[in-house]
């Protein structure tokens, strides 16, 4: 191996001699090394980028929601998303916060409200699902795992007057049985061997498509793991899988909640309840899309 001196290096790289050093004192040259005070850099070495070269602009929407979320960045679709995916998936499960309390309450992390008397755990579900949504963008591309899974739920329901039942298991699978609209659900002792196994049928399918995301969540919300939380965790799931496959997400708005009880109910018999339903969801989040001009 020869090595170059730092003005050689200087010159080979078109740089100064101060930034070969510092490139080389910051461990951003491989194999370079100091005789004294004296650097030896490996003639093949190349030049590192700068640190502050200017980042190429987002290309997708989860390049855009993760560039808008470390910048904090108000009024874009991160904002919006935040805001509408939270109150919508809490209303539907029975929340009686409004969308401008919702959004009050992620834009200044305060309870600005006279004359109401709001539910303590309507309040702290909103602020535990702004930390979901964070945590499914963050963690985006990452595989579906139960470890995740109970993760979001732990994230949803810390805090709340559930978490400080014995009987309620806060981040684990429930206890008790229960059942949704009137059907059964897994009992307590099923659910581990079944979320398993739906869970090695969905990984194991190397590309996801919207059909696949609303399988998984009509057999998931079928489980219904988790003693309480099952429709938002669900749903937050389905959101984070449509931004790994790259497909436009969706959310379930108050006027489309009926049809997609019904989508869920009759997914064996007839698909298109379903699909259409959450199709139309998505054609309204396109329309956000379009507004904030993120390419889709």
């Amino acid at each position: 191996m020869q090595y170059l001196s730092v003005a050689e290096m200087a010159k080979k790289w078109d740089v100064s001699e101060r930034s070969v050093r510092n490139y080389c004192a910051h461990g951003r040259v491989p194999g370079a090394f100091l005789t004294g005070k004296t650097w030896n850099i490996p003639e093949n070495a190349e030049k590192p980028e700068r640190t502050n070269k200017k980042k190429e602009k987002p290309t997708t929407l989860l390049d855009v929601l993760q560039d808008e979320k470390a910048n904090k960045y108000a009024g874009g679709i991160y904002h919006k998303t935040q805001i509408d995916l939270t109150y919508n998936s809490n209303h539907m499960e029975g929340s009686r916060l409004t969308h401008d309390q919702t959004r009050y309450i992620f834009e200044t992390n305060t309870i600005g409200i006279e004359k109401e008397v709001l539910n303590v755990d309507d309040v702290i579900e909103t602020a535990n699902h702004f930390r979901c949504i964070d945590m499914i963008i963050d963690h985006a591309k990452l595989a579906l795992t139960e470890k995740f899974i109970k993760e979001l739920h732990l994230i949803l329901k810390n805090g709340t007057s559930d978490s400080r039942k014995d009987w309620f298991a806060v981040g684990d699978y429930k206890k008790l049985p229960n059942e949704v609209g009137g059907m059964e659900t897994a009992l307590p002792e099923e659910v581990a061997d079944r979320m398993k196994k739906l869970l090695s049928e969905y990984n194991n399918k190397k590309e996801k498509t919207f059909d696949d995301i609303l399988d998984f969540h009509v057999k998931f919300e079928r489980i219904h793991p988790f003693q309480d939380g099952n429709g938002r965790v669900g749903r937050l799931i389905m959101f984070k899988e449509c931004l790994k496959y790259n497909i436009v997400p969706f959310i379930i708005e108050d006027n489309l909640k009926m049809f997609y009880y019904r989508g869920l109910k009759e997914w064996d018999n007839e698909k298109g309840y379903l699909t259409d339903t959450c199709l139309t969801a998505q054609d309204r989040y396109k329309a956000y899309l379009d507004y904030f001009r993120i390419a889709y």
